[in-house]
């Protein structure tokens, strides 16, 4: 009987920890979902600027092309030129940074959907053990009324004599 209040209470026990654990995988995936969130949103912010970046590349190379011609039919504009090249440079080095961090970006989302999903299935494993921890709770408490009728039974036959 005592053996059987003590599985009974290890059971609670063990119930207990693995809903606490449940309790903080789940804040683990909300947090993870959150900075899923902001990845995105920071992915969206770097598609844009690198759009700009790229309009602006557009632009200046076409404002480039125009003054090239406009140096090789004798107009002699090589300072500005040079400026703007530098300028063009400059811009195309941004858009290269802008690039590399979008890919890198990518990368950290693709771990954090590996991870999320990682989690995930340990949450579900985890509620698989705790049904599994409570339907054995359960038979162990349908055991114990039966055990305790049969005991009062008894102690009622006893006491008939």
């Amino acid at each position: 009987m005592d053996k059987l209040k003590e599985k009974m209470n290890q059971l609670r026990m063990e119930t207990e920890e693995a809903q606490v654990k449940n309790d903080e995988l789940v804040a683990r995936i909300k947090q993870l979902e959150q900075e899923n969130l902001a990845k995105e949103q920071e992915i969206k912010s770097l598609s844009h600027r690198n759009t700009m970046l790229e309009t602006q590349n557009e632009a200046l190379e076409t404002r480039l092309t125009e003054l090239k011609s406009a140096a090789d039919s004798g107009a002699a504009n090589s300072t500005e030129i040079e400026a703007l090249q530098r300028k063009l440079q400059l811009l195309e080095e941004e858009a290269e940074e802008a690039d590399k961090n979008l890919r890198e970006t990518n990368e950290k989302l693709r771990l954090t959907d590996v991870k999320a999903e990682h989690y995930e299935r340990k949450v579900s494993t985890i509620e698989s053990e705790r049904d599994a921890w409570e339907k054995k709770c359960e038979e162990a408490i349908e055991k114990y009324k039966c055990a305790q009728e049969e005991l009062d039974k008894i102690a009622q036959q006893l006491n008939d004599m």
